[in-house]
């Protein structure tokens, strides 16, 4: 009698407790699965302009770190209550069967942010003058943008470089000049009827947008002008 009651409590809670194991299957994730993991935390709260590209390298972990079994779900954090940086820490965590207290890692994960801009397809100096077949679109790391820089080729096109420039370096504004002391201009002095056009000589170097002095060719007179293209400025009416 005593053997058949043990056999029906054997029955009656072994499948149970095998059942309630079910739930809870812990495994070792991958070194794979972590960098993943701390790639998707980080793509989760980075923000970026639409024409930026974003590059994410998770720290490589040793193969022979001692991973242990982990029950799902495995949680990927920021460390830090902070906006992404370029270097940033990645807290990758989980409970698990073989440890009395939660399992965690933390990793270095590195954010490139780079952006198009033009910059030189050879070395260039003081001078030259710019053509399409001098420059071209690189993306470029955002720490190393130190000026206001350009990212369509037409925007340089026609400038005239103040400074040298190496291969592959970006074009700065400060490197040249939409228009430079000297130069011949053409005057638009427009208004909602009508538009003059006359020539003058720039008194001084200029980019876009940038007020310089000019002298009328014909009137010998000095005036205020703002840039708008390669050899045009524009006086308010």
């Amino acid at each position: 009698m005593k053997i058949i009651f043990w056999l029906f409590l054997t029955v009656l809670f072994v499948p149970i407790a095998a059942i309630a194991n079910t739930d809870q299957l812990a495994s070792v994730p991958s070194i794979s699965t972590i960098s993943r993991l701390a790639i998707a935390a980080v793509e989760e709260k980075i923000e970026a302009p639409e024409k930026a590209k974003i590059n994410i390298t998770p720290q490589s972990l040793d193969s022979r770190v001692s991973l242990p079994n982990c029950y799902l779900p495995i949680k990927a954090e920021i460390a830090s209550d902070r906006a992404i940086r370029r270097n940033n820490t990645i807290k990758v965590s989980c409970d698990s069967p073989d440890l009395s207290y939660p399992w965690q890692i933390f990793l270095s994960v590195r954010v490139d942010i780079l952006y198009p801009v033009v910059v030189a397809k050879s070395t260039l100096g003081p001078g030259d003058l710019l053509s399409s077949s001098d420059v071209e679109i690189d993306y470029v790391e955002q720490t190393t943008l130190r000026g206001q820089q350009f990212d369509q080729i037409d925007q340089v096109v026609g400038a005239r470089l103040k400074r040298r420039v190496a291969p592959q370096q970006p074009i700065f504004n400060n490197h040249l000049c939409i228009v430079c002391k000297g130069d011949t201009v053409s005057i638009f002095a427009r208004s909602e009827n009508f538009e003059i056009k006359t020539v003058g000589e720039a008194l001084h170097d200029g980019n876009l947008g940038d007020k310089i002095r000019i002298k009328n060719t014909h009137s010998q007179k000095t005036l205020n002008a703002k840039v708008t293209a390669v050899g045009q400025v524009e006086v308010r009416m």
